[in-house]
């Protein structure tokens, strides 16, 4: 459910507002910085809460709503043309507003979510075993990988046959039925798994997994004591709680906030982190940013959808690589592995912008388009129009070179440019098509080296902060596409792309050698049997 609304809600602002992608930048903005504010808070909320309240209570929230979005959604398609003429037109620009602040608080709960069930509970069922929480991450992300190849060809199907209210019914039903499968799902494993119940804040060797050599044994903090905020708790005990002036609770959030980035900063995978954040600002990835690209280049729906397909399976092939990789050299060489992996494909891509068939031009200067829409004011459309011409030049004006059409939207003869020659766009493509398999790989070394060495008490706000840094990396690059929007300008976002890339690695190489140092290129296969047996029982999940 989650997968189908993601991939639809795009589709279906761009339906609204005729055809431009205006409402669907405005909603991507406003998740990113949600994310990138809230993220240490919400990661906050999750550490303070028992794991079954903050699980039962994002699930509830998302699915809430995405179902009211999604009814919402189906009253403007049904009466957006009274809508248009009531307030004028104002009314209508309200229920825009509100589609999009309530999947914004989907998309915060759908990160609560994320942050409480894989980086939290699936560390308490797997116990102290690591083969077994590597097992069952790369698990779950291959179930995600194939949930994002099929949620959005059910919805793309329905919204084909059917229509786009269609659509939204569809996926509120959906989201509705889930809800219910889901919260029992989550109950059941609840309660085949005590430990889940235990949600201790005490500092323990066991919880730090060795990664630091320093142990803080002579210091034991007592019971229920929360590391990032200072405040005494017991357990699950009431406490009288002590009167709080009104600034103090305006300013709670932003010291939470402080806090959480100064504790992010201070942990011992800092450095691993940072390196995956990096890989966020990239325009190498299947998003709307390549797909438009790539339509510029004469590539066909059908065989981009054929290239999403394979790269899904390239994605699959690396978490069967990560559960090998770290078997045999284990978790931090895992993560340089891939990581040199990737780099090696994306080498490619970096290629391709040399290669015949490129659209690269430095002469063109990539304000030129931004100067014309800003100063000449032109009128965005609100209702799609067969008389108005497209301004975005993605499909019109390129051959389509694998579909046969070799005629432009308006047939001038001047304007009919040459076929363009598709070693460029094929070697981009297999670049980042192969360079998924590293990619995953070392996305999931990352994720287990933060279940592993962050202690209990900061699980929540430490992935939080690491959630909102790959928001602002991800919207550094769409601030980048939208300095350099035109085709010839693509050429030098590849090469920025792999730049950030590579320095994300460089990050995680320097991680990695101060965790091993000398040790670092000895690749040896890890004892399972490594884990300190003087870790309590109470830990060991019964599943």
């Amino acid at each position: 459910g989650d997968r189908m609304w993601h991939f639809a809600v795009s589709v279906f602002l761009v339906e609204l507002y005729g055809n431009s992608l205006l409402l669907t930048a405005v909603y991507g903005l406003v998740v990113a910085g949600s994310v990138l504010l809230l993220g240490a808070i919400i990661g906050d909320w999750v550490d303070k809460n028992s794991r079954l309240k903050v699980a039962q209570t994002s699930l509830v929230v998302q699915n809430a709503s995405v179902i009211l979005c999604g009814i919402i959604l189906m009253i403007v398609f049904l009466f957006k043309t009274q809508l248009l003429t009531l307030y004028h037109g104002w009314l209508l620009t309200m229920c825009y507003i509100l589609v999009i602040t309530i999947a914004n608080i989907a998309n915060l709960a759908s990160t609560a979510t994320a942050i409480t069930i894989q980086r939290d509970w699936i560390v308490v069922v797997a116990g102290e075993d690591r083969s077994k929480l590597a097992d069952m991450n790369a698990t779950v992300r291959r179930i995600d990988q194939l949930t994002n190849i099929l949620a959005p060809m059910a919805v793309g199907q329905i919204m084909t046959f059917g229509s786009p209210m269609i659509g939204c019914g569809f996926i509120s039903g959906w989201n509705l039925m889930s809800m219910c499968v889901e919260y029992l799902l989550l109950w059941k494993v609840y309660q085949k798994t005590p430990t889940l119940a235990l949600k201790s804040a005490k500092v323990e060797e066991s919880e730090l997994k060795q990664l630091n050599v320093k142990t803080e044994s002579d210091v034991k903090p007592a019971e229920g004591m929360q590391l990032i905020v200072e405040k005494d708790v017991t357990g699950f005990e009431p406490q009288q709680e002590k009167e709080v002036s009104c600034a103090a609770r305006i300013a709670e959030p932003f010291v939470t906030f402080r806090d959480g980035w100064v504790a992010y900063y201070n942990q011992p995978v800092f450095l691993a982190g940072m390196g995956l954040a990096f890989l966020y600002m990239t325009v190498l990835g299947f998003d709307c940013i390549t797909t438009g690209y790539a339509y510029t280049q004469g590539l066909s729906g059908s065989v981009l959808s054929l290239l999403m397909g394979a790269s899904a399976v390239t994605g699959i092939m690396g978490t069967v690589a990560f559960t090998w990789l770290r078997r045999k050299c284990g978790l931090v060489r895992t993560g340089l592995i891939s990581g040199v992996a990737q780099l090696a494909c994306l080498v490619l891509c970096a290629i391709s912008v040399f290669m015949p068939g490129s659209p690269l031009d430095l002469t063109v200067s990539p304000f030129s388009d931004i100067s014309a829409r800003l100063f000449e004011s032109e009128p965005l459309p609100t209702i799609a129009s067969p008389e108005v011409k497209p301004e975005m030049v993605f499909a019109t004006g390129m051959p389509s070179l694998l579909n046969g059409s070799t005629t432009p939207a308006y047939s001038d003869p001047e304007m009919s440019p040459e076929p363009v020659p598709l070693i460029s766009v094929s070697l981009l493509f297999a670049g980042v098509i192969a360079a998924r398999v590293g990619l995953w790989s070392f996305d999931l070394t990352v994720t287990q080296l933060l279940q592993e060495n962050v202690i209990e008490s900061e699980r929540g706000i430490i992935n939080g902060v690491q959630n909102s840094m790959n928001y602002l990396l991800d919207l550094l690059h769409f601030i980048m596409v939208i300095l350099a929007p035109n085709p010839e300008a693509f050429g030098l976002l590849v090469l920025i792309s792999v730049s950030f890339v590579a320095m994300g690695h460089i990050m995680y190489f320097r991680f990695a050698q101060k965790t091993l140092g000398k040790q670092l290129f000895v690749c040896y296969t890890p004892d399972p049997k490594a884990v300190s047996d003087s870790s309590p029982p109470g830990n060991t999940s019964t599943v």
